[in-house]
């Protein structure tokens, strides 16, 4: 018997709704120990979720003890689950290396922050309106904080151009909804952030892959895709990629937006990790103004709770026309966050916050290099992920059955793949381990890991 997908609408993390409803059918009989389980992409394609949710949901159902993994053959499910059995007894303790969020240090303080700059907000004299609905571009004393803040590194930006959405992938999805129809094609690298796959397919538009070095996409590569069909725009991480850890230079943002310029294709610049860098190159936005829609978000800089991100758009004309698929889809972002963040913006607890954030990733950077030694890994130093190629003797796939055992989540290069190509590669996301001891445990389990060929770890087990 092969299990139906489908998810627990009630919890708060689709990747435990699928868990739960895995552990639902087992305990109604639905399936049985030893029945199949469908290939993780097929999952993905029927839930309407990424794969990397699905992978989420494997490794803790693994971990859980709910499934096996058969190296070759798929995942099987392990054992009933009786109604007063304690699932995950006996497991290993669950590290997530899945999840591309920033590490929380105590610095920060974000537990007296959030509470506190909300209570003096709501105190102000009309500072109840905070609760009330507001324009769909945002209020215009957030977008004068928000250009505030984007002009350190873009230069002079207007407020009228700028449009602040629920999150980057939020403002993904209304850019491409305004840009682009059914049909119609992005270029991106051909690994390349799994948020873009999920737009794609909701959306109806083909991705085009284009050739990367290690320093990104290659602009001969772009410039061919456009002397065929150009695509409709261009989807572009230019610092930090992910999953891929490259920045591109400075000639490179110049050559691609020059290409765009020849051929008419917008830039979506989704920039999230630049503001860590120290020192931060000049973004696509600054070479071709009028054909960007730069995108900067607050997830990775301070917390993703706050769901906040800015677009700073080709102009106010085409603000308004976001504005409005943003009108549609979600209203507005919540008046008190985007409040909270422009005062964090002018007091400076955002630089403060960044900075914590920044000096922690080093510090998990280091000691991630540290660990892996002579690994084939690329990284920036500042960013709070890796890219770890596999040896030869491991193919990633099997790779991540054996961490999930261990109760470790990774996320396999398939994850990004949007060509024929998926590369025998990991991400590993450093930054949501709860401190440096767990995150040193489960890069040592990691690291130990990589040392064996896999023919001797499947021997073993």
């Amino acid at each position: 018997m092969s299990w139906e997908p489908w998810l627990v609408e009630s919890s708060q993390l689709k990747y435990r709704g699928i868990v739960e409803a895995l552990e639902a059918d087992l305990k109604s009989g639905q399936i049985q120990p030893g029945d199949r389980l469908p290939p993780q992409r097929l999952i993905a394609e029927k839930l309407g979720v990424d794969l990397t949710t699905v992978t989420r949901a494997f490794n803790e159902a693994r971990r859980r003890g709910l499934v096996e993994a058969n190296a070759g053959r798929g995942t099987f499910i392990r054992r009933r689950i009786d109604d007063g059995e304690m699932l995950g007894v006996g497991a290993p303790p669950a590290v997530d290396l899945s999840m591309n969020i920033p590490p929380q240090p105590a610095s920060a303080n974000l537990k007296r922050l959030i509470p506190e700059t909300i209570a003096n907000l709501l105190s102000e004299e009309h500072g109840m309106l905070n609760l009330h609905y507001q324009e769909s571009t945002g209020s215009d004393a957030d977008r004068a904080a928000a250009a505030a803040w984007l002009g350190r590194r873009i230069g002079h930006v207007r407020p009228s151009s700028i449009v602040l959405a629920n999150g980057a992938q939020s403002a993904l999805y209304a850019i491409c909804a305004t840009l682009l129809s059914p049909g119609d094609s992005i270029a991106a690298g051909f690994v390349t952030y799994p948020g873009l796959k999920a737009v794609a397919k909701q959306l109806g538009l083909a991705l085009s892959p284009l050739a990367m070095d290690e320093h990104g996409i290659l602009p001969d590569a772009f410039e061919a895709c456009c002397r065929g069909r150009p695509p409709k725009a261009l989807y572009v991480i230019p610092a930090i990629d992910n999953p891929t850890t490259t920045t591109l230079p400075e000639d490179r943002r110049r050559a691609i937006a020059a290409i765009a310029q020849r051929y008419g294709v917008e830039i979506i610049e989704d920039d999230p990790y630049s503001v860590l860098q120290v020192d931060a190159l000049s973004p696509i936005v600054t070479f071709a103004p009028e054909l960007t829609w730069h995108i900067a978000t607050l997830s990775k800089c301070t917390t993703p709770a706050l769901r906040i991100a800015y677009v700073v758009t080709p102009g106010a004309a085409r603000a308004m026309r976001l504005a409005g698929v943003i009108r549609a889809v979600s209203l507005m972002v919540p008046p008190i966050n985007a409040a909270l963040v422009s005062r964090w913006i002018l007091s400076g607890i955002v630089d403060d916050l960044t900075g914590s954030i920044r000096d922690e990733n080093m510090a998990r950077q280091r000691l991630a290099k540290t660990i892996f030694g002579d690994a084939d890994i690329s990284a920036d130093r500042c960013g709070h992920h890796i890219w770890l190629r596999m040896p030869p003797y491991w193919r990633a796939a099997d790779f991540v059955d054996h961490a999930g055992r261990s109760g470790i989540s990774v996320v396999p290069g398939s994850a990004f793949a949007i060509g024929p190509e998926s590369p025998e590669a990991l991400r590993l996301s450093l930054g949501v381990a709860p401190d440096r001891t767990a995150l040193v445990d489960a890069l040592k389990e990691l690291a130990n890991l990589l040392s064996q060929p896999a023919v001797a770890i499947k021997a073993i087990v």
